[in-house]
């Protein structure tokens, strides 16, 4: 799986409940690491009397990654936020500001799939930028890390193996039964610090103990689904299943644009198309998008999901599903248009 991502083969590989806890897995591992080498033993002492360690993030992080920190006792509201672009991605000429305000043990949090417009971090530019200022570089991948898999979209991912560590869900774009998350540390030394235990009734063995890697000890073996998957499909099924998607996606896009009253929001550069309903400066586009989407959904064909996004009501087409084909893309634009002439008219 790390060859099929791409990432570094000897690095540390755990499987966790879903990307919540992968994030917590692998910025658990940075912890350890960064303060390591501030000098202080978090595992031991804890964190009263600990270094600061400052916490960088897009200005489009996912709350996950904030649920992470809570729980890490790094806080939510104590992170610097780097701006991000129109399409959600961070700025690399706002990492560089934020980095330059900052003393001490830092990591930075990117992104690989922007929940709402699927947008990736700018990762060339990006880690080296951290890396010169002794950051961490987490890579937060729920879905999107796939995308290293399918030579359509191995771009959007340059420069991500250079991070230190990456989380992803298996149980989205990989079609894992629910729930099953993957977490990567390049420090495999520093993550098993930061997640194993010893006790009298645990064997002590030389070969990898996958307790280790995540922070569960009785958990089901989600790694034995994760081989499945990756056996019965085979590298060029993860990246047709991949590339398939994101094209239906596009036309989906392209066929929801021609409609008047509907406008896509972001460059689909992925799987995910965001949309509202109303045309531009109308102040009731909002109820007209929930209006919509409420009938998309009580007809059944797809099941596209709400949200906001830059200040809008907005309409998340997500394209995952294992089977689907374009026929039925073409089919789930349609419902969408019938839908909103119906609330239209």
């Amino acid at each position: 799986m790390l060859d099929l991502l791409g990432l570094p083969a000897d690095a540390g590989l755990g499987f966790a409940t879903g990307a919540t806890m992968a994030n917590f897995t692998a910025l658990a591992a940075a912890r350890t690491a960064l303060l390591d080498r501030a000098g202080w033993d978090v595992e031991a002492d804890g964190l009263f009397g600990a270094p600061q360690v400052n916490v960088v993030l897009g200005g489009e992080a996912h709350s996950s990654v904030y649920l992470t920190l809570r729980m890490l006792g790094f806080g939510s509201k104590r992170v610097h936020i780097a701006e991000a672009d129109t399409q959600g991605r961070m700025r690399p000429d706002r990492l560089a500001e934020v980095l330059e305000s900052l003393d001490g043990p830092t990591v930075v949090c990117l992104q690989a799939g922007n929940v709402n417009s699927g947008a990736f971090d700018p990762f060339e530019d990006l880690i080296p930028i951290a890396h010169k200022h002794a950051a961490w570089v987490h890579v937060d991948g729920a879905f999107g890390l796939w995308a290293a898999a399918a030579p359509g979209t191995q771009h959007l991912t340059r420069g991500m193996a250079g991070a230190d560590s990456w989380a992803a869900d298996a149980h989205k774009w990989l079609q894992i039964p629910y729930d099953c998350g993957v977490v990567v540390v390049r420090d495999r030394g520093a993550q098993q610090r930061a997640m194993g235990s010893t006790a009298s009734y645990l064997p002590q063995e030389e070969r990898r103990n996958p307790a280790d890697y995540a922070p569960e000890l009785s958990r089901r073996a989600r790694g034995i689904a994760v081989w499945a998957m990756l056996k019965t499909l085979g590298r060029s099924g993860v990246a047709e299943m991949i590339d398939r998607h994101c094209s239906i996606a596009r036309h989906i896009a392209e066929r929801l644009a021609q409609e008047s009253g509907l406008t896509v929001l972001n460059d689909v550069a992925l799987n995910q198309v965001v949309l509202t309903c109303g045309d531009d400066g109308d102040p009731d586009a909002g109820r007209k998008t929930e209006a919509t989407l409420a009938a998309i959904q009580a007809e059944g064909i797809c099941y596209p999901s709400a949200g906001h996004w830059r200040g809008r009501t907005a309409m998340r087409i997500s394209v995952c599903s294992g089977p689907m084909t374009l026929e039925d893309g073409a089919r789930s634009a349609e419902a969408i248009i019938s839908a909103w002439r119906r609330i239209r008219a």
